[in-house]
């Protein structure tokens, strides 16, 4: 019997609690419009959308993937965003399924009958990344001609699956982790790197796959959907080795890189495999300006005026955070570049916080120090703002984000908080967890990236 479908995962558990201090009514719009943006991540639903089982094999986004008696369909995974489409699956192809491997985060319960879970770690890479990597590698090579490998990686699958190369130590690889996220680069430029430093990604669980066929479930977690940045395991990679050396020597940490892995990057094994022989489809369960658009719909039917900024939000948090609230206060204060009553919205890529050296992990995330920043522009505005992971772990806390709005730094004061130092120091969470201004989702089993909603009161102050 198929397991009871789930209500979406992605909520804000402590809406009452956000919403009974500061400017009240407009941290509610803008909590509830965001709310609206998280059920609308929800892979498992779109999965299920997408997925049929015919008479002849698997219809998925209306492409039947014929398998004839003897030819087997596995799932193959790892991501934040990956066990609600593992489930959808299951729900709808049942004892179909000839067999699956997934890699999930810590703390995420599975509950699948025809397909393995392992656990693992984000952002950082354990052992049991490694584990798990193995595992996807396994099975992979059991795929054969006219088999159909469905493939759910979604964003954090770099960390959760992560097999270091031929004479790259697991502390090696770790190390590069750590540098990449301290760095500053965007996600994009990240993955560029991390592509030639795996044995899993970069297409080359793809080519342990072959000659069997894939298709691609996953959720967009980078600007302008890049397949190769989103499912990169499992699609033909368009970077080089050169892009990521330069990459490297750009945001200046080549000098800092393992030697291990120098060695590695200068070798032909760092060279992408070519896939151009295998057939593979990628669809795109959820992506951004899904997202945007059902906020879009929820700040309509709250009177607002809706304004999409960006669905490729990528950039310094701290710069984000202050550039959305000067527009906010402008148009608060003078009527431009928005009128008061409008709501500014963004959903899609990611940003990110420059740390020295090794840095420090737990102290805060991007969405927490985007809030920060704009608390001290929107000081005296009608004004609430609010930055989130849909993922529900920001800058891997235990946090989803930070809200913030026109009283902020006032009651930061009251309470004798340095909210200035927070920010030099990269120490977001601490503040915003004293104010009781810190937004609890959970895991929300999506991962659709950076969130905003930013609500403009009708009356300026």
């Amino acid at each position: 019997m198929a397991r009871a479908v789930r209500e979406t995962r992605a909520s804000i558990r402590n809406m009452d609690e956000l919403c009974s201090r500061g400017l009240e009514n407009l941290r509610r719009d803008a909590l509830e419009i965001a709310q609206v943006g998280l059920a609308a991540c929800d892979g498992a639903g779109a999965a299920r959308e997408a997925v049929s089982l015919t008479p002849d094999g698997v219809k998925i986004d209306g492409v039947e993937h014929r398998l004839a008696e003897g030819q087997r369909l596995f799932v193959l995974g790892a991501g934040k965003a990956t066990l609600p489409i593992a489930e959808a699956l299951e729900d709808v192809l049942g004892d179909r399924i000839d067999g699956g491997v997934v890699i999930l985060r810590r703390g995420e319960t599975a509950d699948l009958r025809f397909i393995d879970s392992y656990i693992a770690d984000h952002p950082l890479p354990t052992r049991e990344s490694v584990e798990g990597a193995l595992r996807l590698e396994d099975l992979a090579a059991e795929a054969r001609e006219g088999d159909l490998v469905i493939a759910c990686f979604t964003g954090g699958s770099s960390a959760l699956a992560s097999l270091p190369p031929d004479g790259v130590t697991f502390e090696d690889k770790r190390r590069l982790h750590e540098l990449l996220l301290g760095s500053g680069m965007p996600i994009s430029e990240v993955n560029t790197v991390r592509k030639h430093v795996s044995t899993v990604k970069g297409g080359r669980l793809a080519a342990h796959i072959a000659p069997a066929r894939i298709v691609n479930l996953t959720i967009s977690d980078v600007a302008g959907d890049v397949h190769d940045l989103v499912t990169d395991p499992s699609v033909q990679d368009t970077s080089t080795v050169g892009d990521a050396i330069a990459v490297l020597k750009d945001y200046g940490i080549w000098e800092e890189v393992p030697d291990s892995i120098v060695r590695h990057l200068k070798s032909p094994a760092a060279e992408s495999p070519d896939l151009s022989a295998m057939e593979i489809h990628t669809s795109m369960l959820v992506t951004g300006i899904g997202v945007c658009e059902a906020m879009v719909t929820e700040s309509k039917n709250r009177g607002y005026k809706p304004v999409v900024l960006t669905t490729t939000l990528e950039g310094e948090a701290r710069e984000m955070g202050r550039f959305i609230a000067d527009m906010a206060r402008s148009s608060s204060v003078a009527g431009y570049p928005f009128d008061p009553g409008t709501v500014i919205l963004g959903c899609g890529g990611e940003n990110a916080v420059t740390i020295a050296g090794k840095g420090s992990f737990g102290d805060g995330g991007p969405g927490q120090e985007a809030a920060l920043a704009a608390a001290s522009i929107l000081t005296g505005c009608q004004v609430a703002s609010l930055f989130m992971d849909t993922d529900g772990s920001d800058g891997g806390t235990d946090s989803a984000g930070g809200v913030c709005d026109g009283r902020t730094t006032e009651r930061a004061s009251e309470i004798g908080l340095d909210l200035r130092q927070a920010l030099l120091s990269h120490t977001s969470r601490d503040p915003l967890d004293q104010l009781g201004d810190l937004i609890d989702t959970g895991a929300t089993g999506t991962n659709v990236n950076d969130l905003f909603v930013t609500v403009i009161g009708k009356e300026a102050s």
